[in-house]
């Protein structure tokens, strides 16, 4: 990847880049529901010794403002895909300790999946007229024209995890996992798990999310390139259904594809909340043993689950990662600094054997 100065924007790309990468869902697409515990509330920071949030989700647009002194370093706006989902409140809680620790305040909003919701945040963030913003795109190609505006008003707009593919909106960087990389790795945790026996896949999507689409993309080129290799035992995709990124929506895809196609044998979750929602569905139907899961993610209930043969293997990523690089460039591209416009973090397969000696889960 070429480094190019830090100030001017960059193009945001229709095209993939295949190799590198990064729809939270995630971390692509929502999360787990609200008795998950995860909190959707809107969170506010300011800087260190200022008051804290106000604690409301500010479904207008207009958001939490940071109380307390105004930062010296500016503040920052970030409009975050849905804080229901733990991954997303890992990037949003970290992201705010490095801006933070930069002199900087940060304003923190739920988009709660919502695009028109995000769209009102970044109008609220122009208002305000803040030093720069950070986005989960709700939508891969609607959050355009709510970048563009922010383009024109000369702040610069950075996405993390999820990136936006809207051919008029610039993105000064962006910072998230190789989402091609970790699909691929799932499709290779299929061909695995399922054997030379092959049989018939559910893929539980979330198309709004680019992360997810890539993943998606990864994991079909492995199955058909196994398929390529094999006479008969072939892994048939029989169905793409949207699984939301959410549990109970994971849930009842699951629920509904286990009465059409009876025989499944497999399903790919673009990530850990879908991924679990399938579960209790393959448990309600009794088929438990008879389907194996590979989700996405590697949030403490995917790994969990893994540990207790729930789930067969996630690609992990890494938010807090992504947070603290998306803070580093930000601030190396309002000092004028050069920085790597796309940052792709290669994510690892995480399995039982990983689980049995990670020493976070019981």
């Amino acid at each position: 990847m070429s480094r190019l100065p830090g100030s001017p924007s960059m193009k945001c790309f229709r095209f993939v880049l295949i190799g590198l990468l990064l729809c939270g869902l995630t971390g692509c697409g929502g999360g787990s529901s609200s008795s998950d515990g995860a909190s959707n509330e809107a969170a506010t920071s300011s800087v260190t010794g200022a008051a804290g949030a106000d604690g409301d989700s500010d479904s207008s647009g207009a958001g939490a403002a940071a109380s307390g002194a105004v930062a010296a370093n500016g503040t920052i706006g970030f409009s975050v895909l849905t804080l229901k989902n733990p991954f997303f409140k890992i990037i949003a809680d970290t992201l705010t300790a490095e801006a933070e620790k930069q002199g900087f305040s940060v304003l923190v909003n739920d988009a709660n999946l919502d695009v028109d919701t995000q769209a009102k945040h970044l109008d609220n963030y122009l208002s305000q007229k803040v030093t720069a913003i950070v986005l989960n795109p709700a939508d891969r190609i609607a959050i355009g024209p709510a970048i563009k505006k922010a383009n024109d008003a000369g702040i610069p707009v950075f996405t993390c995890d999820l990136q936006c593919v809207s051919e008029d909106a610039e993105i000064a960087g962006h910072v998230g996992t190789d989402n091609y990389a970790g699909g691929r790795q799932a499709g290779e945790a299929m061909a695995e798990v399922l054997g030379e026996e092959g049989g018939d896949v559910l893929v539980l999507h979330f198309k709004q999310a680019n992360s997810c689409v890539l993943r998606v993309n990864g994991f079909t080129d492995v199955v058909n390139a196994t398929n390529e290799e094999r006479t008969e035992g072939k892994i048939n995709v029989v169905a793409e259904l949207n699984g939301g990124g959410l549990r109970d929506v994971g849930h009842n895809a699951t629920a509904d594809a286990l009465v059409a196609y009876p025989n499944l044998r497999g399903i790919f979750a673009i990530n850990d909340p879908s991924a679990l929602g399938a579960r209790k569905a393959l448990e309600e139907a009794g088929k438990q043993d008879q389907v194996r899961i590979i989700g996405f993610d590697g949030q403490i209930e995917g790994k969990q689950a893994i540990k207790n043969g729930e789930i067969y293997a996630d690609p992990i990523q890494f938010p807090d990662q992504m947070a603290v690089l998306t803070m580093q460039n930000i601030q190396k591209y309002l000092d004028g600094e050069e920085f790597e416009k796309v940052n792709l973090i290669t994510p690892k397969l995480y399995k039982k054997a990983d689980a049995d000696q990670d020493p976070d889960l019981k």
